[in-house]
């Protein structure tokens, strides 16, 4: 059940502008074994990739939907795939 994944979420309401990837960013590095990236896009949601256990991508996903998190979220959509391999930790774009 902890196969490594590939997490793709779409976080909508006000996450620009806040330090809404600065924040995902750390709370990825101490939820640990994680590698992606959080980017801002140019409709005002912010993409996040995340790769690594399955677990670790799940609480990575629920602090971003009920987390403490900077700015509002309004909503969360979410991918799950295998993972590419392409990251080696956790960016901000």
């Amino acid at each position: 059940m902890n196969d490594n994944v590939r997490l793709t979420a779409w976080v909508r309401g006000r996450v620009q502008g806040v330090g809404f990837r600065w924040f995902t960013r750390a709370n990825a590095l101490r939820i640990g074994g994680l590698a992606g990236f959080a980017s801002n896009l140019s409709d005002g949601r912010v993409q996040v990739v995340a790769e690594g256990p399955r677990a670790e991508c799940e609480q990575l996903l629920d602090w971003l939907r009920e987390g403490d998190t900077p700015g509002r979220v309004d909503g969360v959509t979410e991918i799950w795939d295998t993972p590419r391999g392409a990251y080696d930790s956790f960016e901000i774009r």
